[in-house]
């Protein structure tokens, strides 16, 4: 593999990493703790992550349960929680602060799967300008004389293979959370 698909394919795992992480962020019907891996507590005049904080884990189908290794935590993360405007109310019994999720709308479905469509194409376009700036890169080489023009079609042909991969990969993990929302 040249020095130019190398690169290329570092940055097309960084935009599918980016994808991934915000893809499981998004809520479905299923209590999920990586709901809360953007909540930031302010603790002791700190941001802190809520996973830095507690354990976060979901015993039930709908329902997160929050367990701060301090109770004097508590307050603290249901403000946090609520300041996240995740659609979520915290409830607290003093050592563990429960979050039921609401069942979601056959509307609302569709407008997450929607939304995820959207985002999955920014994905497929960026992985694209990525392929077309490496076959840019290439041409030059070929006209600076770097490389030949037998090399520069094997390039092509290997850089064309790479998106495609990435983008085959990129439909897997949203036919996979499609399903997941749709799921009642």
């Amino acid at each position: 593999m040249s020095s130019w698909t190398n690169v290329m394919k570092e940055k097309m795992e960084n935009n599918l990493s980016v994808f991934r992480q915000w893809i499981r962020k998004v809520r479905t019907g299923r209590a999920n703790p990586a709901l809360l891996e953007s909540v930031m507590v302010l603790y002791y005049g700190n941001q802190t992550p809520l996973t830095q904080m507690a354990q976060v884990s979901a015993p039930a189908p709908r329902t997160l349960m929050i367990s701060p290794w301090d109770n004097k935590a508590l307050k603290d993360i249901e403000q946090a929680i609520v300041r996240a405007n995740l659609g979520l109310n915290p409830q607290s019994d003093g050592r563990v602060i429960r979050l039921n999720l609401p069942e979601l709308t056959e509307e609302r479905r569709k407008d997450l799967v929607k939304e995820l469509k959207n985002r999955a194409e920014k994905h497929r376009v960026d992985m694209r300008n990525c392929r077309r700036a490496t076959m840019e890169e290439v041409k030059k080489a070929v006209k600076d004389k770097q490389i030949s023009e037998d090399e520069q079609k094997k390039l092509n042909e290997e850089i064309q293979k790479t998106t495609d991969q990435f983008i085959e990969k990129i439909e897997q993990i949203l036919t996979a959370k499609e399903k997941e929302i749709m799921e009642i």
